[in-house]
């Protein structure tokens, strides 16, 4: 493999029905990064059918160039086509870097990809930097520049691990959403269009798709929410969590919780905020019952404002707290929701 042939930032621009994905932009946002960093441009790279009027949207979130892959067999998602036109596309233009998100579409199409190019992928990234490999020079080992340092949780989140891929190409990153952050966009930016379509003959591996059924969530997705409020193990039984939706209601937010508050059954899966949850940027973060472990603050740290109640004063949640409260959340938070209640009555009146 001649590395020096690899050239480029890529991102696969993942569109469902027509509607191109948040992770789509945030990804277009570091690789522009990423991109400034090596001296070379982006591309997004665009699947599916009838899609190309979506191209202009990826500019003005800073593709540079949109390849469009358009196929009527790349209507809705399946494996094999998909696999198919990416890695079709990673052979023909030979991306130095390929940047996937990890949404379910991603992790299934990522590993896939990767296997097919003959590279390696680095899954759930939170951060992505270019840099040298190994990381310390090393007596007797060449040192390599400009590399792809790609980071993710690993052991459960108990640890944080750097991955390079330093001689295979391209290096290729699934992404966690919600960790990167969009450009503003550049109003009326036109898309430079390369059209390329490596052709499909479907065999015994197109999953033929019977029916689509959308479900309808429940809950607001907490990724969304600009006010969170969050309970960790602190908080003391499912049932307490009823003071924190009390809160939460009063001010317009969204409950959410640590990773203990699942592990316990409390919460569900979704409601999770951290390193094996989900990456919030909320404006306003309500950090009630929570330790502050590393690998919640991971996932909240970014937050505008945030406020921590907590009975121990030197629990690490303070440390990265906005404004702090040391005492019991049960007298606390009640006393604060009546208090917001009172404030926004009289606003009204």
């Amino acid at each position: 493999m001649n590395l020096e042939e690899y050239k480029g930032v890529y991102v696969f621009a993942q569109q469902v029905d027509n509607e191109i994905s948040s992770i789509a932009f945030e990804l277009l946002g570091k690789a522009k990064d990423l991109a400034k960093d090596l001296n070379t441009d982006v591309t997004a790279v665009l699947l599916g059918s009838g899609v190309k009027a979506l191209a202009d949207q990826l500019a003005e979130y800073g593709a540079d160039k949109v390849i469009v892959v358009d196929d009527p067999e790349l209507k809705d998602y399946r494996t094999e086509p998909y696999a198919h036109a990416l890695s079709s596309v990673i052979n023909q233009y030979k991306p130095e870097i390929m940047l996937v998100g990890a949404t379910a579409i991603g992790r299934d199409l990522g590993p896939r990809v990767s296997a097919r190019v003959a590279t390696g992928l680095t899954a759930d990234c939170t951060v992505l930097e270019i840099g040298d490999f190994p990381l310390q020079a090393v007596p007797g080992q060449e040192q390599l520049h400009n590399q792809l340092l790609m980071t993710r949780p690993a052991f459960g989140g108990n640890t944080i691990a750097t991955i390079a891929c330093p001689y295979n190409r391209p290096q290729m990153a699934t992404v966690r959403a919600g960790v990167m952050q969009k450009i503003d966009p550049i109003k009326g930016a036109k898309a430079n269009v390369e059209e390329f379509n490596p052709g499909f003959t479907p065999d015994n591996k197109y999953v033929e798709i019977l029916d689509i059924v959308k479900s309808v969530a429940e809950t607001v997705d907490i990724m969304d929410a600009k006010i969170l409020v969050s309970g960790g193990r602190g908080v003391g039984s499912p049932e307490n969590f009823k003071i924190l939706e009390d809160l939460a209601e009063v001010l317009g937010g969204t409950v959410s919780c640590s990773r203990a508050v699942v592990d316990s059954g409390w919460k569900p899966k979704d409601l999770q905020v951290g390193q094996t949850g989900k990456t919030v940027r909320p404006n306003v973060y309500f950090a009630i019952g929570i330790s502050g472990a590393i690998q919640h603050v991971a996932g909240m740290e970014e937050s505008d404002i945030i406020v921590a109640i907590n009975k121990d004063a030197d629990a690490p949640i303070f440390d990265v707290a906005d404004y702090g409260v040391v005492g019991d959340l049960n007298k606390i938070v009640p006393k604060l929701t009546e208090a917001l209640k009172a404030e926004i009555a009289a606003a009204k009146a």
